[in-house]
């Protein structure tokens, strides 16, 4: 009885740490879209850093992190401590109290006390916020740095030097200096400083060091440097040389105001932030830039978060290897991917995901690439079958994880062990590429996309739509990474048609050559795709059914079984149905429906006449090969009788797309009792055509 006692009390207590109510506090970005959509009268926007300037404000919200989160019923902020003569406080937007703001009217750190109420009971957690003012880069173009400028403690340390030294020469750096020089437009003006400088205000007056402050303050005004002209640049540094570590994108702007970091070096004083939030400040500017609600489309902008992220054990634990899944589903782990550097996975929470955003992809300190495009490291540029990816121009960095994370001629070999046995999901890079898909003796067809479309991914899940009337524009393309908008159902094919011409309107425009999934109908690419794949499910366990059972998969293990789940997986995960590489995809397919149906297809060649080849060998025992030519979907059936016409067995009898097929015969009848020696006929009957030979079986 006691033993059960303690079981019940053991399980309860599991139940509740597992289900409990988990709070998180989340720093909101606010960016001026954002601010005009919420509907605040802040006037104010946020980076959602920790570290903010003094004299703006802070939004937070509330969350539920665990494991299964609830609903907040109830929200109760409160400052645990503020700064000297604070006087801030709490403005609830809602009235669920799910979301609070505050004025960060001093210097120094707002402690911050969020406590829930869900279903399950309450919790509370802390979080610090640090107001300081601004202090300059030091050491740009010339100018010596001098306390507090960023550089006069950094230059010190080699790590940051290097930074210091690709940030120089990036538009980060110098796009305020050519601005007020000419080099990018006539019309350069104050409304440029907001996100081209450090601190500069943006709509509200916040008296925190920033770039305009210093600039009133020295007495710099634009109105009498105006229009932008040559020679600015250099007149500007040299009679202001301390607002000159300011006009630029710097260091602050992505990291935070660093005065109160620079009394003393206290690391949780200024932010190292790889979310999207900051970029989101300029790059979603109303007007000039939207590549911020671009992204927000995506599904890069809230990637899959799943407790299993969080390995803390086995090969995967602290590598950026196929097998670590924070290299694909986290944006800090994709960044140390691309430094070639571990991620310490264990113990992860929701709460520490980064969203696959801007600082991802793009270095914000520059490098030599187009766009501070990052680079996959030496050795992780490749397929999981060790291959390394050479094409694909700007979408090459995409490949980084929209590839197969199996080998798959190695992993076919092992049984199926779950319902994600496979070659795991988004598997477009080698779709795209025409590999790594399980063969069955002979090669794969492969289109030119590769070639044709320079840029891969890029090429055409980013290109542009003119789109005026903003029905479809920003909403596909760009740095939403959709090419179909769920609103309108617009089809964004604009990229195809300089190959394929003007009559591509849709997915739906690109035709296929031949009935290849047997249903009477030749039709789009797309939908013969997706009659294959249906007529595998039909054909795996259970047969004859539209489904799959991975557990009777599991028990029959088959090799050419297992081959051709491996595939359709693959295609399935691919999501194109065959836009990515249209004869590699049905190529695959047709071969693993082919397999699964007792037939194997011989190559990748479409014939142009029926045609019934002579078995061989012939004669044989104990089996014998037939070979046969289908140039048109059919439904086609290959038999075998005595030598007086009775039916024996039924090698072949459904639907095939056109192709050169081999089906073995082994000497047994439909019983799959042996059959004795002597002479049989083989026969192949289909509507269009009918043929038959003789062959001999010597025991």
């Amino acid at each position: 009885m006691k033993k059960i006692y303690t079981f019940f009390v053991l399980f309860f207590l599991f139940v509740n740490i597992v289900s409990a109510q988990r709070a998180n506090i989340y720093v909101e970005p606010v960016n001026s879209p954002r601010l005009t959509k919420l509907g605040f009268n802040t006037q104010s926007t946020s980076t959602g850093l920790k570290v903010v300037g003094v004299e703006t404000y802070v939004y937070l919200s509330a969350q539920d992190i665990s494991t299964t989160p609830q609903p907040i019923t109830n929200s109760v902020w409160e400052f645990v401590s503020r700064p000297a003569g604070s006087t801030a406080s709490f403005v609830y937007p809602y009235p669920d109290n799910s979301w609070a703001y505050f004025l960060a009217d001093r210097t120094g750190a707002y402690s911050v006390k969020l406590t829930i109420t869900t279903s399950l009971g309450t919790d509370d957690t802390t979080i610090t916020i640090y107001a300081a003012r601004y202090v300059g880069v030091g050491n740009f173009d010339g100018v010596p740095a001098q306390f507090p400028n960023c550089m006069t403690c950094h230059s010190a340390h080699t790590n940051f030097v290097e930074i210091f030294n690709r940030w120089k020469v990036s538009g980060h750096a110098n796009q305020f200096k050519r601005g007020i020089d000419g080099q990018l437009s006539p019309y350069y003006s104050q409304v440029c400083f907001k996100c081209h400088t450090t601190g500069t205000d943006f709509y509200k007056v916040a008296n925190n060091d920033g770039f305009d402050d210093v600039a009133a303050s020295l007495g710099w005004i634009w109105s009498q440097w105006a229009p932008p002209k040559a020679g600015n640049w250099d007149s500007l540094k040299t009679k202001y040389p301390r607002l000159s570590q300011l006009a630029m994108v710097g260091c602050e702007s992505c990291h935070g105001p660093g005065r109160e970091h620079s009394m003393g070096g206290a690391k949780e004083k200024i932010e190292i932030n790889y979310s999207s939030g900051t970029c989101g400040q300029c790059h979603d500017y109303t007007g000039y830039y939207y590549t911020y609600s671009q992204w927000e489309l995506s599904f890069h902008a809230n990637p899959v978060w799943s407790a299993s992220f969080a390995q803390s054990s086995g090969a995967a634990y602290m590598s950026n290897s196929l097998d670590n899944c924070i290299r694909c589903h986290d944006g800090h782990g994709f960044v140390n991917l691309t430094k070639n550097r571990p991620t310490d996975t264990r113990g992860m929470i929701r709460a520490q995901q980064i969203d696959i955003g801007c600082p991802t992809c793009h270095d914000p300190h520059g490098n030599t690439n187009p766009y501070d495009l990052r680079s996959l490291p030496p050795g992780k540029d490749t397929l999981a079958t060790g291959e390394p990816i050479t094409l694909g121009g700007k979408g090459k960095i995409c490949m980084g994880c929209h590839i197969g994370r199996r080998n798959a001629e190695v992993y076919v070999q092992t049984n199926v062990t779950s319902a994600v046995w496979g070659p795991h999901y988004s598997t477009q890079g080698d779709v795209f590429l025409g590999k790594n898909a399980a063969s069955f003796g002979t090669p794969f067809l492969s289109t030119n996309h590769k070639y044709a479309v320079t840029d891969g991914c890029v090429g055409c899940h980013m290109y542009t739509t003119a789109d005026t009337n903003n029905v479809n524009r920003h909403k596909v393309g760009e740095h939403t990474f959709r090419l179909t908008n769920p609103e309108t159902g617009y089809e964004h094919v604009k990229a195809c048609q300089g190959c394929h011409g003007p009559q591509i309107t849709s997915f739906e425009s690109f035709n296929a050559d031949f009935d290849y999934d047997g249903d009477g109908t030749i039709e789009s690419v797309r939908n013969e795709v997706k009659g294959l794949m249906r007529n595998i499910r039909i054909a795996l366990p259970p047969v004859g059914i539209d489904s799959i059972s991975w557990t009777m998969i599991r028990d029959a293990n088959n090799l050419n079984m297992r081959k051709a789940y491996y595939n359709y997986r693959m295609m399935d995960g691919d999501g194109s149905f065959g836009m990515h590489n249209t004869k590699f995809t049905i190529d695959v397919l047709r071969k693993s429906l082919a397999i699964l149906t007792g037939v194997e297809i011989l190559n990748s060649e479409i014939p142009k006449s029926f045609e019934l080849s002579q078995n061989y060998p012939n004669p044989f025992n104990p089996s014998t090969e037939i070979k046969f030519s289908v140039p048109k979907t059919e439904r086609v059936k290959v038999a075998v009788y005595n030598s007086i016409g009775k039916l024996i067995k039924v090698l072949v009898d459904e639907n095939l797309a056109p192709g050169n097929y081999k089906v073995t015969w082994d000497g047994t009848d439909s019983r799959g009792a042996k059959v004795t020696s002597g002479i049989y006929l083989y026969r192949m009957e289909t509507p269009s055509f009918q043929s038959t030979k003789k062959m001999v079986l010597l025991k």
